[in-house]
Order: structure tokens, then C-alpha cells, then sequence
């Protein structure tokens, strides 16, 4: 546990070589990370965190922001004594809190891969930030006091592991320790619950901060198939990699946790940025 901003959170640091941060996409934890980690440790010195309320971190005060998480990465650097760049891995949601890293604190980031990264083209969020974050705040508190956690968690886990994923991917042991617990529901919620403003957050931020110069790598999952839907998002995760600058790969076969399928694809993205 290392305490970064002034809030305990889950840290996992190993390997050697130059440093490199992989987060996770909405509701995740580190572990999902497991075989990424395993590969690129002898080359990377690999860091995973869970953000707040996540996996074994404490829960945070305030819904997260796209800012607050860029931000965070940047105190995650410093609680760990690593004052230079470091290249960051961001999944899904996270690939937004990597981007906004990389325009925010341009001196301290080495290089990107937004692995099958969120794309919003046009974000326009349709109720105010603080009622929108105050209903799932409600929901979570209500569904907590039910019991439901405790009852269904690990099973939704499994079910959105299925649907995410193209290969068969045994059961972690920590998932039944994480997800029963009303402190990864809420969490889960809040990052639902802002994700369309993190999305117009990110939109605004284009237009006032550059990308720095550094290397950027966009990895997009594909099953394999012609399905229109999958096409589709090949296309805007290689309009992603042409609006940043940067090289577009496909890793196949895979669903959106290409960590958990296509594991090499993520660190031959890596070890890839020049």
C-alpha cells in the first residue's frame, strides 16, 4: 500500500529496466494484468495500481475525474521516487487518463499504448455531472445494503469476463475477495457514472494541450470476424492512432481485455515505441 495523493491505494511493482505503468480499463484491478506483467517484468520495470475503490485500494472522497486520474499517475510516479518519463499503458477508460497524462504532465511521460482504448467522437453528456455521480452513488448504497454485492459480484465479474474475452480464462483468486465488496461496487459505479464526462473532458483538453512528442501506440482488439460492429471499431481505434500520431496495430484474436488474450500483442506494443 503506498499512499499517493494523500489516499492509500494498491501498488505492485516489479521487473527492471525503464519504467512503465499499465491501468486498467472501467471497474478493473491488477491482477488482469497478470500475463502482461509476467512477460514484460524482465525488460520493463512494471508497475499496476488499483485506482480508488478498486481492487485492494481505498475508497476515494470525490467521483473520479479525468484530470484527478491524470494527476494521479503523476503522484503515483513521485510516492515511487521515479522523478524521469515513464511510457503508460492505458486500457479502455484508462485510455483516457493515459492521453490526458501524456498533454498534462508532458515531461514525465515517455510514450503511450492505449490498448483498444475508449473513443468517444462526439461526448456530450446529458445530465449534470453531480446528479448523474449522486444516482450511482444511491444505486450502489441501495444494491450494498441489499446484499447484493456479496451475492452476485464475483458471478457479474465472470460474466463480463466472458463476453470481453475470445479465449477461456481460468478463475483468479482474488476476484471473490474484490468484487463481493460494496467498496468495488461503488467504484465501479462512480467510473460508469462519469465516464461520458471524462469523455468530453478529454475532447476539451485536445483543443488546449498538444500531444507532446513521444512515442504512441494504439493496439485494437478483433475476434476475427466480419461483423459490422468490429469493423467499425478497427476503423476509429486507426483514426485514434492517425489523430495522435501515432502506430496502429491489430491484436487477433481478441476481445476488448486483450491483456487476458493477447497478452505478447501488449508488450510487443511496448517494447515497440521507439
Amino acid at each position: 500500500m503506498v499512499r499517493v495523493g494523500g489516499l492509500p491505494l494498491h501498488v505492485l511493482r516489479e521487473g527492471r529496466g525503464p519504467l512503465c505503468v499499465l491501468s486498467g480499463g472501467l471497474g478493473m484491478a491488477w491482477f488482469d494484468w497478470d500475463a502482461v506483467a509476467a512477460l514484460l517484468a524482465p525488460y520493463r520495470t512494471v508497475v499496476r495500481f488499483d485506482r480508488p475503490g478498486l481492487g485492494l485500494s481505498a475508497a476515494g472522497p470525490r467521483p473520479p475525474g479525468l484530470a484527478a486520474e491524470a494527476d494521479r499517475i503523476a503522484q503515483l510516479l513521485d510516492a515511487l521516487g521515479h522523478m524521469g518519463p515513464a511510457t503508460v499503458v492505458g486500457h479502455s477508460l484508462a485510455g483516457f487518463h493515459a492521453e490526458a497524462f501524456a498533454r498534462l504532465h508532458p515531461a514525465r511521460c515517455a510514450g503511450l499504448v492505449l490498448v483498444d482504448g475508449s473513443i468517444e467522437e462526439d461526448p456530450r453528456p446529458r445530465l449534470p455531472r453531480a446528479v448523474r455521480t449522486a444516482w450511482a452513488g444511491g444505486l450502489a448504497g441501495a444494491l450494498s445494503a441489499a446484499g447484493l454485492p456479496r451475492l452476485l459480484g464475483p458471478a457479474a465479474r465472470r460474466l463480463i469476463t466472458r463476453a470481453s474475452t475470445v479465449g477461456s480464462h481460468p478463475r483468479h483468486g482474488w476476484e471473490r475477495a474484490g468484487y463481493r465488496t460494496s467498496r468495488v461496487l461503488r467504484a465501479c459505479a462512480l467510473e460508469n457514472a462519469t465516464y461520458p464526462y471524462q469523455a468530453a473532458d478529454l475532447a476539451a483538453l485536445r483543443r488546449r494541450r498538444p500531444m507532446p512528442a513521444v512515442p504512441v501506440a494504439v493496439l485494437a482488439a478483433y475476434d476475427g470476424s466480419e461483423a459490422p460492429r468490429e469493423l467499425r471499431r478497427l476503423e476509429r481505434q486507426r483514426a485514434l492512432a492517425a489523430e495522435l500520431g501515432g502506430h496502429f496495430a491489430v491484436a487477433a484474436p481478441a476481445g476488448h481485455l486483450v491483456m487476458a488474450d493477447a497478452p505478447g500483442a501488449v508488450v510487443r506494443a511496448v517494447l515497440d515505441l521507439p
